[in-house]
């Protein structure tokens, strides 16, 4: 009975390790035949099609990862590697859509920080409370990480508002090449603390405040499946942004035709493209490594501002429309609502189903507000 539930076993994870290396590719070839085309309806449902088999894909791989480089690095690597990605697709938007996407990366950051902050922290409070009651995590890091956020957020987001050396919610150069210097130097620093300072702060923790051990009954990846699976993940992810590129169009159709905001197509290419990242910190909650969704999630956030303000900052030499980073009144609000209420969340290192139900309420809102300004 064993060596068949062995055999069955080995069976179920080589089927998995094919088509987690089959959809991935087939991913891509829809991103090169859909690239720069008008999609009828059918193709368009293809491609989405694909790109959901990428998000998942891009799960798996990301965990084996993270499995053979351990906490915190394995969920850096994820952040990473989408925001990178993230930040190609919104300059890439940006140099096509012209002057009506002055706001486009100010739309998506925010986005990405409120899902991140209230969506993906909320979710994963939510499971893992239900998991075992009160979802444990480490409040030293995991308020480091918040801190980092808010401080990101203020610098890029809400500055622009107030500064006056340029009309509108913009930032004049200089001031735009100091933002995108401090958004670096505070997300470099960040890494550093994380991955090598003070990394306890980041592993995940027993429901007795104790650091966890890393189960050691399954036997950790060899170099080449990791190595494999690393590469893979990146062809994942760059299926995932192009694929959602290739479907932008019918998204921005969609958001005009129902006379909805300009925002919205923000909100939703940062969906799409947080999907991964998502799925596996909801994974890592339902395993009990809630410090590892935190991780992802308040990761991710710093990486969004840390990475694409400077990008954003380096494209602008060659993009010729305005850049409008400020957030208006509304925006704000949500922003200053959600470091405070995340702020209460982190300080005690425990959480429970409401404060995960607190921060989905949030990110409701949001969505909300972006549909219905």
């Amino acid at each position: 009975m064993t060596v068949r539930r062995t055999t069955t076993s080995n069976a179920i994870r080589s089927l998995a390790s094919r088509w987690t290396v089959a959809v991935p590719l087939l991913a891509v070839v829809a991103l090169v035949l859909s690239w720069g085309r008008s999609l009828p309806g059918f193709a368009v449902a293809l491609v989405a099609l694909c790109l959901a088999g990428a998000v998942l894909a891009a799960v798996h791989h990301a965990e084996v990862v993270a499995y053979r480089v351990g906490e915190p690095f394995g969920s850096l690597v994820l952040a990473v590697a989408v925001t990178v990605i993230e930040v190609a697709l919104i300059v890439t938007l940006m140099i096509d859509g012209g002057v009506k996407s002055a706001t486009l990366a100010r739309d998506t950051v925010f986005a990405a920080v409120m899902i991140t902050c209230n969506g993906i922290l909320g979710l994963c409070l939510l499971v893992g409370a239900l998991r075992s009651r009160i979802a444990v995590f480490n409040p030293e890091g995991t308020g480091a990480a918040l801190a980092t956020v808010a401080t990101l957020a203020t610098l890029t987001l809400v500055l622009p508002t107030f500064t006056t050396s340029r009309p509108g919610r913009q930032f004049s150069s200089a001031q735009l090449g100091f933002a995108a210097v401090a958004s670096l130097i505070l997300y470099g620093l960040f890494v550093a603390v994380q991955t090598v300072r003070h990394r306890e702060y980041f592993l995940p923790v027993t429901q007795e405040g104790e650091v966890r051990e890393e189960e050691s009954h399954a036997a950790l990846p060899s170099r080449r499946a990791t190595g494999l699976s690393l590469v893979l993940l990146v062809v994942a992810l760059i299926a995932v942004v192009g694929d959602a590129k290739a479907v932008s169009p019918t998204i921005e159709s969609g958001v005009e035709s129902a006379g909805l905001p300009q925002a919205v197509v923000g909100v939703v290419i940062a969906l799409l493209v947080l999907l991964p990242e998502t799925l596996a910190a909801v994974r890592a909650a339902r395993r009990e490594r809630v410090q590892t969704s935190l991780n992802l999630a308040l990761g991710s956030a710093i990486a969004s501002i840390g990475l694409t303000i400077p990008a954003i900052a380096l494209a602008t030499i060659w993009l010729s429309g305005p850049l409008v980073l400020g957030l208006d009144a509304t925006h704000m609000v949500l922003l200053a609502l959600t470091v405070v209420v995340g702020a209460l969340t982190v300080a005690p290192g425990r959480a429970t189903l409401l404060q995960g139900g607190v921060h989905l309420g949030i990110f409701t809102a949001f969505v909300f507000l972006a549909i219905s300004p």
